[in-house]
């Protein structure tokens, strides 16, 4: 399988008739030899956990696609299972912008089409600071007719899908569309880690499903799906301002750090601070939500009518410039619906609300894990938070949760396991023994604090409410 990681596909066969199996991998264009390795390795290991019986399975993920059968399907199109996936924001011109997706779709089939790897992406801006993304791919060993017409097809699916949103996505096992807002594959070629699929149930059996020989037993499609596409009902913003006026001028005001340089990648999308002072009345109390250990949340509401949350960097904090520029950088580089979002100067941060009932809590808890997953095993960046508590846990109108605050987050290289610092910053309670005591920090880290917070939850005590009386 090496030249087929350094390609990008391979497929093969295995066993003897009646017991042959076919199978094949299918690595993103963008992915580089050891991006693609990776991903694969992850599939075939997961696939035998998820689908241990199943004699045809498909597994999506977003850097690769793993596929075998009990039956030849190699050169031959497949058009179904079909699953669509979009991205539940809205744009502001939906006319417009179904054109360009459309007109940028087809360019890239073609471009595709007419390459030996089935691949191509394209971008065009949508407006003066928003850049269309699209990726269209087949499996090499389609023809180039067929090729076309299995991307003709799923192109089809997108305006009855995803018409008017921010990012659309169909799947089939010979092909796949993406488009988006944001740049979900590497230009630079800089592969990401493999993320975990997300299983759904297989379509109906008329569809998928035959039954051969004498046993009976059924040969079925499993569909796993990973998509790194935003899919949140509320968008809320939460601005970083600085209590004086010098916070209006650019980058160049934030004190010199080694944030500094993906910082100014940024740049246009700064907001504005008096924008962000008349949304919030002014920083009225009366529109606090909350305090953090480097400032204070506002909740407040843009001329559009959007409703946002202003994190507001204390005065007395000496140390919160740097973790706000950690913060930035950080979230820009997440993409996930139990992650708040940046936009901008912004993350998401829905307003507390509401009653938890037992149900909801245990929603909660499995949400938040699917985050702390994320960002530990699914995202492209291994992130360990190192600030996991109930006041960065912040619920949208719909109960949903949302991981916040990456001020002291840290980005673990790919074969890194633990990291020591010697500066212990957090929130006594939370912090694993090793790293209150040593500075020693991990995922195990993030795990622990993620106990304390089930155990809050579920008792819906804080844990300094935990003491033994005599």
């Amino acid at each position: 399988r090496g030249n087929g990681f350094s390609s990008g596909f391979f497929n093969a066969t295995a066993g003897q008739d009646p017991n042959r199996v076919y199978g094949l991998f299918l690595c993103r264009g963008d992915q580089t030899t050891s991006g693609c390795q990776d991903c694969v390795t992850y599939a075939t290991r997961n696939v035998l956990q998820l689908c241990p019986v199943s004699k045809q399975t498909t597994l999506w993920y977003a850097e690769c696609l793993l596929r075998y059968s009990d039956q030849s399907f190699f050169s031959t199109m497949a058009a179904a299972p079909t699953v669509s996936l979009l991205n539940t924001e809205n744009v502001t011109d939906q006319g417009r912008f179904n054109e360009l997706v459309g007109t940028q779709m087809s360019q890239a089939v073609t471009q595709a089409v007419n390459n030996t790897k089935r691949f191509a992406t394209r971008k065009a801006n949508f407006t003066a600071s928003q850049t269309l993304y699209s990726l269209a791919q087949c499996t090499p060993d389609l023809s180039s007719s067929a090729c076309n017409r299995c991307l003709r097809e799923a192109i089809a699916r997108l305006p009855i899908c995803c018409s008017g949103k921010q990012g659309g996505r169909v799947l089939t096992p010979s092909c796949n569309v993406w488009y988006e807002l944001y740049p979900f594959y590497n230009e630079s070629a800089t592969a990401p880690p493999a993320p975990a699929p997300v299983l759904l149930s297989p379509p109906p059996p008329g569809s998928v499903t035959t039954s051969r020989g004498k046993s009976g037993i059924s040969s079925s499609t499993i569909i796993a799906i990973v998509a790194p596409i935003v899919v949140t009902a509320v968008l809320f913003i939460v601005g970083f301002c600085f209590l004086r006026r010098k916070a209006k001028k650019k980058y160049n005001a934030v004190p010199e750090g080694n944030a500094d340089n993906d910082l100014t990648t940024l740049e246009s999308l700064q907001f504005d601070f008096e924008a962000i002072k008349v949304a919030t009345n002014k920083f009225s109390t009366d529109n606090k939500l909350g305090a953090g250990g480097f400032g204070e949340v506002y909740k407040g509401v843009l001329p559009s009518g959007r409703e946002i949350a202003v994190k507001r960097l204390s005065k007395s904090s000496g140390q919160g410039a740097e973790e706000f520029k950690n913060e930035v950088v950080v979230v820009a580089k997440l993409q996930h619906r139990n992650l708040v979002r940046l936009l901008g100067f912004c993350l998401e941060d829905p307003e507390k609300q509401g009653q938890l009932d037992w149900s909801r809590r245990y929603k909660i808890i499995g949400l938040i894990a699917r985050g702390i997953l994320y960002l530990h095993e699914d995202s492209r960046l291994r992130i360990i938070h190192r600030d996991l508590k109930v006041s960065n846990i912040l619920l949208d109108a719909e109960m949903n949760p949302k991981i916040s605050d990456f001020g002291m987050a840290k980005i673990f290289g790919v074969d890194q396991t633990q990291g020591n610092t010697s500066r212990i910053a957090g929130t006594y309670g939370y912090m694993a023994p090793e790293y209150a005591m040593h500075g020693q920090f991990s995922v195990k880290s993030d795990v622990y604090s993620f106990g304390v917070l089930v155990l809050e939850i579920i008792t819906g005590k804080k844990n300094s409410s935990f003491y033994q009386t005599d």
